[in-house]
């Protein structure tokens, strides 16, 4: 007669879950994260619009959102991101904003940054910010025209 293993049973349950809640939880190509799944390498989104500059953030104050995980520097920004994730995510994924206007799909400096009405745009590095800043409205029009087409193709099939 089958004889059931509860405490066997249940380990494999748990390690099942595990792995279906990581998958689902897995950053997908329309975003910019680390291996790990961590986006803008860990920095603060919500400094950037409140200390109006880059912060890192520490893994004790995280949430989840569209796949990535996004550090704070604080439970209150923590708070504050959980409550209108969508008004202080990167614009393009956290991708390069001059990369994406140039249909590419590129890592980004968290030092290089700007914010243009109300949305944080991230680059390359800041040589590459300059060149965007040259024409940030044509740029970012741009960018918003190929992230309809490219913002589902992994990063490696667009070199």
């Amino acid at each position: 007669m089958f004889k059931l293993n509860h405490s066997f049973f249940r380990r494999s349950l748990f390690v099942s879950s595990l792995v279906l809640s990581a998958h689902s939880f897995a950053a997908g190509p329309d975003i910019n994260a680390t291996a790990n799944d961590v986006a803008i390498h860990g920095y603060d989104p919500v400094a950037y619009f409140t200390k109006s500059k880059p912060v890192q953030g520490n893994s004790k104050y995280s949430a989840v959102y569209d796949g990535a995980i996004y550090y704070f520097a604080s439970e209150e920004h923590r708070n504050t991101f959980k409550d209108t994730p969508h008004k202080y995510a990167p614009a393009f994924g956290g991708f390069c904003a001059m990369g994406v206007a140039l249909d590419k799909k590129l890592d980004t400096d968290p030092e290089a940054w700007k914010i243009v009405d109300g949305t944080l745009y991230l680059n390359l590095n800041k040589n590459i910010q300059k060149t965007w800043q040259k024409d940030i409205a044509g740029n970012i029009d741009k960018a918003k025209d190929n992230w309809v087409d490219i913002q589902y193709t992994p990063a490696a099939e667009l070199e």
